[in-house]
């Protein structure tokens, strides 16, 4: 199935309303009753329904609370477009724990095709680099540019709450929830327990 995002013509960061908004203009547009006696009915009834599969799988997706891209890709793994197969390609390079991959794909997309998957991507990136100051202003751009996006929302309120967990840790130890808090407690336990046995 091609990428349902390009069917519609609106970017995995597109809001909810948007996805709607496009589906309705592309089901007026196709509708079969647009096409009754005429030579492309057959045409405009396969392009509605490649419409309907999009617009339910994005929903679907959405709904399940999976990431933005669905699992989709048309093989394009690479160049300087920002949409989703670029960026899906980076969601698996982040999977695999290729980060440095993930950054090198995302600092060839040029300043003006960096839409709000970008900064939120990228931020992943700083993240996992362990910038947290860094994390936090593209993760932060990427709220701003779209505010309704929850995925965005609550990766930036855990990263404020200090209980940041990258979706695309794969190791044990990367989905620790140790924070530098908890490193400082541990040393002051240590301390304490070495000061009482002398």
């Amino acid at each position: 199935m091609k990428d349902p995002y390009q069917v519609l013509g609106v970017s995995p960061s597109a809001s909810d309303d948007e996805v709607k908004k496009a589906y309705r203009e592309l089901a007026k547009k196709y509708h079969p009753d647009a096409y009754a006696n005429n030579p492309l009915a057959d045409l405009a009834a396969e392009k509605m329904k490649e419409i309907n599969e999009a617009y339910d799988t994005i929903t679907k997706q959405r709904a399940g609370g999976g990431n933005r891209n669905g699992g989709y890709s048309s093989g394009n793994t690479g160049g300087s477009n920002a949409g989703g197969n670029t960026l899906y390609r980076v969601r698996e390079l982040l999977s695999a724990n290729r980060v440095t991959e993930a950054e090198t794909i995302l600092s060839r997309i040029p300043n003006g095709e960096r839409n709000a998957e970008w900064y939120f991507l990228m931020g992943h990136v700083m993240a996992r680099k362990n910038w947290l100051g860094e994390a936090r202003k593209y993760f932060e751009q990427a709220c701003k540019m779209d505010p309704y996006n929850a995925e965005y929302r609550n990766t930036l309120n855990n990263l404020s709450s200090h209980s940041y967990s990258s979706p695309y840790n794969t190791s044990r130890a990367q989905n620790d929830d140790c924070s530098g808090c908890d490193i400082c407690t541990g040393l002051l336990c240590a301390n304490l327990l070495c000061n009482c046995c002398r």
